[in-house]
């Protein structure tokens, strides 16, 4: 191992090498523990030798997200378009867990960086291939948000407390206090199925995973129902 990091220090600075290091810290302690220093420092160089590749932390963040969306798998042409888009969104939800500090990461840039911009448009391709309007389309990708991405903002997130480590909580989220569950009796009913359903093959609380595709399996369900309906959107 001594070796493998000495011969990785030797190894001539590059842009791609700068990103990859910076995604591994991320992965490793957080994006809040990323700094052009500590990146440094793990490259075993100076600070000033990082700028001669990237600009600035900005310019950095946005070639990690590229990274990361590169390696979501790439499209497979087929005239099944709802499978070939479930498929190649579950592979962009594979890549996030991989790296979860990404989704804030993405979120949080003004402008969709190069790589992001390639991947919405092979998917808008991906819906017009096989058949979908370009009005329908459009819709869609509003309907469909950040899950074709691959994540989602979930409406109850308590549980999901990231660490340094960027990584959740297992610990299941509490039932609602008694006075809470008696004044809104739905969400305290949904509470507990979701936090004490101990016998489910999915385990204890909410399998992020199955919630995740049975919504996409929703939406990608409706979307195929108004295609063949020959749906469009009203004209003002």
């Amino acid at each position: 191992m001594a070796e493998q990091a000495e011969t990785l220090r030797r190894t001539p600075l590059s842009r791609d090498r700068i990103l990859r290091a910076a995604v591994a810290l991320a992965d490793e302690a957080g994006i809040e523990s990323l700094s052009m220093r500590n990146l440094a420092q793990d490259l075993g160089v100076v600070p000033m030798a990082l700028y001669k590749h990237v600009a600035n932390k900005d310019e950095l963040l946005d070639g990690m997200i590229d990274v990361v969306v590169g390696e979501i798998d790439p499209p497979v042409p087929t005239a099944d378009w709802k499978h070939a888009v479930r498929q190649r969104i579950l592979s962009a939800r594979q890549v996030l867990l991989r790296h979860p500090w990404a989704p804030l990461a993405i979120e949080s840039r003004n402008m969709a960086t190069p790589a992001v911009l390639a991947y919405l448009d092979s998917m808008i391709g991906a819906f017009r291939a096989g058949g979908l309007s370009v009005d329908l389309a459009h819709h869609v990708m509003h309907a469909v948000g950040s899950r074709i991405l691959g994540f989602s903002q979930e409406l109850f997130d308590a549980s999901r407390r990231a660490g340094r480590s960027g990584r959740t909580d297992p610990t299941p989220p509490a039932a609602l206090p008694p006075e809470i569950a008696a004044r809104f009796p739905h969400v305290a009913e949904i509470a507990m199925a979701a936090s004490h359903d101990d016998e489910s093959v999915l385990g204890q609380g909410c399998d992020d995973q199955f919630e995740f595709e049975f919504a996409l399996d929703l939406l990608l369900d409706g979307i195929e129902r108004l295609h063949q309906r020959g749906w469009a959107s009203p004209r003002r």
